[in-house]
């Protein structure tokens, strides 16, 4: 199930890896975008990797978990693999043919590309 599909019950996790580079900071923008389009609730990630109690346990509620890595290191997979948390989409940005840069200026045209693969 994507979280485009999900029903309006279900709760659907999303993870940004928000790297220091441009497909990071894709990542994070997805998540927003996503989140103020009713497609799911953006979560710290960061939070998941300092084992925060309240932050795993909203985690841990999700009927779906969405990791968004920018780039093949796939760092917000593996913080919620490690804290035993399933996940059920990944995308990697650097799959969908963006280049990882320091840029952070980031374009609207590769925000819409990486909401179009987790939407598909």
């Amino acid at each position: 199930m994507t979280a485009n599909n999900c029903c309006c019950s279900s709760v659907v996790g999303i993870f940004p890896c928000s790297g220091a580079s441009n497909v990071g900071q894709l990542a994070n923008q997805a998540a927003i975008e996503m989140t103020k389009n009713g497609k799911g609730n953006m979560m710290c990630t960061v939070g998941i990797g300092g084992r925060i109690a309240g932050l795993m346990k909203s985690a841990e509620g999700a009927d779906e978990v969405v990791a968004i890595d920018g780039c093949p290191l796939n760092c917000a997979k593996k913080t919620l693999e490690n804290a035993g948390i399933d996940v059920n989409e990944h995308v990697i940005i650097t799959e969908l043919g963006i280049k990882k840069k320091k840029d952070l200026d980031l374009k609207q045209e590769q925000v819409n590309k990486v909401l179009e693969k987790i939407n598909s």
